[in-house]
C-alpha cells in the first residue's frame, strides 16, 4: 500500500482540492491510504477558538463562524448544489464543536486544545471524501482516531504502538482508496489527542509502518527537500536524494518539510519516503531511504526564529556538574520546552530551546531559586549541515553571534535578532 499525504497548503481552497483529485488520477488510486491535514491556517483559526473560549467567551461564536464561512465558501465552489450530504454532514460536525463547548466542564487548555482543534481534519477530510466520490474516485473515509491509539499527555502524546498497530493491521490487504486525518489519535477513553503541530507526516508514516506501505508521499508546494527555506534564503537547492540519518539530522535541527517524527518509524522497517511538488506531480522530488548519499552535496541552511537562548550558573560559583545538569534537563521537559543546543562549561550552562506552550516565566521563577539566570528571548538559531567558509559568511554577515558551536558536519551559530 501507498501512504500519500497532502498538507494544508495543497488543500487550502476549492482549487487545492480539483488538484488533489487530478494527482490522484495522475498517480492511480489502487491501495492508495491518504492522510489530509487541516485546509490552509484552519489549525491557527481553531487554535483562536480555543483561545476565546478561555480567554474571551463572548469571542467564541464570531471565531467558530468565522471557520465555518471558509468552508462553506469551499463547499459552495465545489458542491454548487446545496441539497448535496455533505452540507448536512458539515454542519453536524460544528454542532458537534458547539456541543463540546457547551458542556465542557474541564479546565485544562490542552484537553481542550485536542478535543477542537482536530476538527480541521475532520472538516477537510469529509470535504474531499465527498469531492472525490462525486468526480467517480471511489473512497471509504476512516475516522483515524480509531487507529492511532495514544497516552493522554494532550498536545504532546506518545503513541501507543501495540494498540495501534492491531487496530491497523486490519486494513491490511484491501485495494481500496482510504481519506482520513493527520494529526490526530485518541486516549483509552477515546477523548480526541494530537500528535503536535505539523503532525500529520507522522500520522502518514505511523500507517505506513503498521501496514509496511511500499512508500510514502509528502505532497508539497515546493519540488521537495531543499537546501534551505525559501521563505528566508534566496538562493535554494533540491536534494534530490538524501539518507534517513541525514534527513533526521535535518528533521532534529529544526528543518520544516519533514516532521521530527516522521522518519523513525519509516527506518525501522526501510519504507522509501518521497517528497514530492502538488503542483508537479511528475516530477521527480526528493526521495528518503536508506544509505542514500546527499545528492548533490552541498550547505544546507536551517534557521529558526524566536527562539530563547539562556545562561545558568550556580549561586555559588561552584561547579556546573551532572546532578544540576539532570535536574536542569528534567525542568525543561516539565515545562515543555524544546532544547535545540546544549553548551556547558565549569561554572555555566547554555541552552537555547524553544518556547512551544509559552511556560517560560513558570520556568524561570522555577530555576532563580537555584541559579543565577541570564536569557534572551526572541533570538535567531542559525544551523549549516556540510558547511564551508562560504556559507558561514553568508549567514554572520556582521550579525551579533550571543553562541556558536561546531562540529565536524555541523555548525550552530544563536544570533541577537
Amino acid at each position: 500500500m501507498r501512504i500519500y499525504k497532502f498538507g494544508g497548503a495543497s488543500v487550502k481552497d476549492a482549487e487545492g482540492v480539483r488538484n488533489l483529485a487530478r494527482v490522484l488520477q495522475a498517480t492511480g488510486t489502487d491501495k492508495t491510504f491518504l492522510v489530509v491535514s487541516a485546509m490552509g491556517k484552519m489549525t491557527n483559526a481553531m487554535e483562536a477558538v480555543v483561545d476565546a473560549y478561555f480567554d474571551e467567551k463572548d469571542a467564541v461564536t464570531a471565531a467558530l463562524e468565522s471557520v465555518e464561512a471558509f468552508h462553506l465558501e469551499i463547499l459552495r465552489e465545489l458542491f454548487p448544489s446545496e441539497s448535496h450530504p455533505v452540507y448536512l454532514k458539515l454542519k453536524a460536525l460544528f454542532n458537534e464543536v458547539r456541543g463540546f463547548l457547551a458542556w465542557n466542564k474541564s479546565p485544562k487548555y490542552a484537553f481542550v486544545y485536542d478535543q477542537v482543534v482536530g476538527y480541521g481534519e475532520l472538516l477537510s477530510t469529509l470535504i474531499i471524501s465527498e469531492y472525490l466520490n462525486q468526480e467517480g474516485i471511489a473512497n471509504s473515509l476512516l475516522d483515524i482516531r480509531r487507529y492511532i491509539k495514544t497516552d493522554a499527555n494532550y498536545r504532546d502524546v506518545s503513541v501507543d504502538w501495540k494498540k495501534t498497530q492491531e487496530a491497523i493491521s486490519g486494513l491490511a490487504g484491501s485495494r481500496e482508496l482510504y481519506v482520513t486525518q493527520g494529526f490526530l489519535g485518541s486516549d483509552e477513553n477515546n477523548f480526541t489527542t494530537t500528535l503536535g503541530r505539523e503532525g500529520s507526516d507522522y500520522t502518514a508514516a505511523i500507517i505506513a509502518y503498521c501496514l509496511n506501505a511500499e512508500s510514502v508521499t509528502i505532497w508539497k508546494d515546493v519540488p521537495g527537500v531543499l537546501n534551505a527555506d525559501p521563505r528566508y534564503f534566496k538562493e535554494t537547492r533540491l536534494l534530490n536524494r538524501i539518507s534517513y540519518r541525514e534527513a533526521i539530522e535535518l528533521a532534529f535541527y529544526g528543518a520544516t518539510v519533514i516532521h521530527p517524527k516522521t522518519l523513525q518509524p519509516l527506518q525501522r522497517k526501510e519504507i522509501p519516503l518521497h517528497v514530492k511538488s502538488f503542483i508537479k506531480p511528475s516530477d521527480p522530488g526528493t526521495q528518503v531511504g536508506k544509505g542514500m548519499a546527499i545528492e548533490p552535496r552541498t550547505p544546507c541552511f536551517i534557521l529558526k526564529k524566536d527562539q530563547v537562548l539562556m545562561k545558568l550558573s550556580s549561586l555559588d560559583f561552584s561547579f556546573i556538574v551532572e546532578d544540576n545538569i539532570s535536574e536542569i534537563f528534567k525542568l525543561l521537559h516539565d515545562y515543555k520546552m524544546k532544547v535545540d543546543l546544549i553548551q556547558n562549561s565549569a561554572i555555566s550552562f547554555s541552552v537555547c530551546f524553544d518556547n512551544r506552550f509559552g511556560r517560560l516565566p513558570e520556568l524561570l521563577q522555577h530555576l532563580k531559586g537555584k541559579y543565577r539566570v541570564k536569557h534572551q528571548e526572541g533570538v535567531s538559531l542559525y544551523t549549516i549541515r556540510h558547511f564551508d567558509t562560504r556559507a558561514i559568511e553568508s549567514i554572520l554577515n556582521g550579525g551579533d553571534v550571543l553562541l556558536e558551536q561546531r562540529g565536524k558536519e555541523t555548525v550552530q551559530y544563536v544570533i541577537k535578532s
